[in-house]
């Protein structure tokens, strides 16, 4: 579980209010008792923002369906209960030569999780995201039927559940189509650069070499350093392991400290000694795929760490030809405002399509910040993050957002009313009654307005 029970990730929204099992959800809406807006799937918690949160109705815990029911070891195809975590998924395929093609940061995410965010990693440009190895799923709805969903049956129900944040119904089991992989380990390569335009210079040279390609930036150094990082690629090694190792570590943070240990005194620290350690040899090395893929995931609780506020995550995504523009802009912003960021990652997208009706990879560069919530302040940069990225022609996460303005969110996803016009009228979460349900609202109004004024002329 997460720091605080049927809390998000990032513990800056209130834990939910009403929780019912998976079994009462499917008894509910079987039975065609959910009203509307009562119920949201809730998965393993994972979600920063309030997207898994359905603050006005109650919230289903699908964690108890995770049984994997049948796997083909000759496809890659694995079936298994929407609440399985990507973990189990992991090890029960890799002695047979299998990986998820798409894995996000974290492996204690729900198959059904996964699909409702429409999760990427770090070989967007090679597999795009996590909705394109989707074969099929039951997606259990309000009327009381199971539909099965595919890309050629129940197609457009399909495409509106991959990235739905759990909109369309109850996701009850999931096919996925699984990559063959030589090995489970990864050779990593740790390329420093000095700024930016370093970076860029770099970027779509490694996309084309490697599987994996990922930018840590040290976001606290200022002057001639400014946008120095770290570029890790890497691919999965001819020779090593097939077995998964055990999923987390063996560290945790057991409480929740009263106040932000990752402050800025400590960044600074923190931020010099990971780029000396990691930057000590450039040549290729083998590492675990923990390591590479789930470096958060080895200390339990490691959210606490931002106090009892809780931490923002604003992740961004800005077409490649600003970018050299764009990202600077962002980061310098954070540096005026005084906020560091523990985890600074910068990342290209590539130019796969995701089946999704929604989804919020698109080509360009992604940057995420994490911040610590420090009230208006912090709002207040996340503020101008968003003015900064929706002029430039990007978009917000709102996987992973508790705050943004229902404007930010229709600049980012303009064809946002696709979702809505197929989201079964059981579902709420409070991310979409703040955003698209505002947006709804203000359009009722200007229509009504529109209507009096046509009165007014017309007398």
């Amino acid at each position: 579980m997460v720091g605080e029970p049927y809390q998000s990730f990032g513990l800056a929204t209130p834990p939910a209010p009403n929780v019912i099992s998976a079994g009462d959800g499917i008894a509910l809406l079987k039975q065609r008792k959910a009203k509307k807006g009562a119920l949201l799937a809730y998965g393993n918690g994972r979600s920063y923002g309030d997207s898994c949160q359905n603050e006005a109705g109650t919230i289903v815990d699908m964690r108890p369906l995770a049984r994997i029911r049948a796997f083909n070891a000759e496809t890659g195809v694995i079936e298994a209960e929407s609440g399985a975590l990507l973990s189990d998924i992991i090890a029960h395929a890799a002695p047979f030569g299998f990986f998820p093609a798409v894995v996000p940061g974290t492996q204690f995410v729900t198959l059904g999780g996964a699909i409702a965010n429409d999760v990427h990693g770090k070989n967007h440009h090679r597999r795009g995201t996590f909705g394109c190895h989707v074969e099929s799923l039951s997606l259990l709805k309000s009327d009381g039927q199971t539909y099965h969903c595919s890309a050629t049956d129940n197609a457009r129900l399909f495409r509106a559940t991959i990235g739905g944040m759990g909109l369309t119904g109850l996701i009850l089991s999931v096919s996925i189509r699984l990559m063959r992989v030589p090995s489970l380990d990864i050779v990593e390569k740790a390329t420093p650069f000095r700024n930016l335009g370093e970076f860029f210079e770099l970027a779509e040279a490694a996309d084309l070499a490697n599987e994996y390609a990922v930018a840590w930036i040290d976001q606290l150094a200022g002057g001639h350093r400014s946008g120095r990082g770290l570029l890790f690629t890497g691919n999965h090694a001819e020779h090593g392991s097939h077995a998964a190792s055990r999923a987390g570590g063996t560290l945790s943070v057991p409480f929740q400290p009263p106040f932000n240990v990752l402050n800025r005194p400590f960044l600074t620290v923190f931020n010099a000694a990971y780029r000396w350690k990691k930057r000590r040899s450039t040549a290729p090395r083998h590492v675990g795929y923990q390591g590479f893929f789930f470096p958060l995931d080895g200390v339990g609780n490691w959210n606490r760490l931002y106090g009892p506020n809780g931490l923002f995550q604003h992740q961004s995504v800005v077409p490649e030809n600003v970018a050299g523009q764009v990202v600077p802009e962002l980061l310098a912003a954070a540096k005026r405002a005084g906020q560091g960021s523990f985890l600074t990652v910068l990342k290209r997208f590539g130019k796969i399509r995701s089946p999704a009706l929604l989804s919020f990879p698109r080509p360009g560069f992604t940057l995420t910040l994490d911040f610590p919530n420090r009230g208006q302040a912090t709002l207040a940069l996340l503020k101008e993050l968003d003015r900064i990225t929706v002029e430039a022609g990007g978009a917000v996460n709102p996987y992973k957002d508790a705050r943004m303005g229902a404007d930010i969110f229709a600049a980012s996803f303009p064809e946002w009313q696709r979702l809505e016009a197929i989201r079964d009228a059981a579902f709420m979460s409070s991310f979409w009654a703040r955003t698209a349900k505002q947006l709804e609202e203000q359009g009722d109004v200007a229509e009504a307005a529109e209507i009096d004024k046509i009165r007014i002329i017309r007398r």
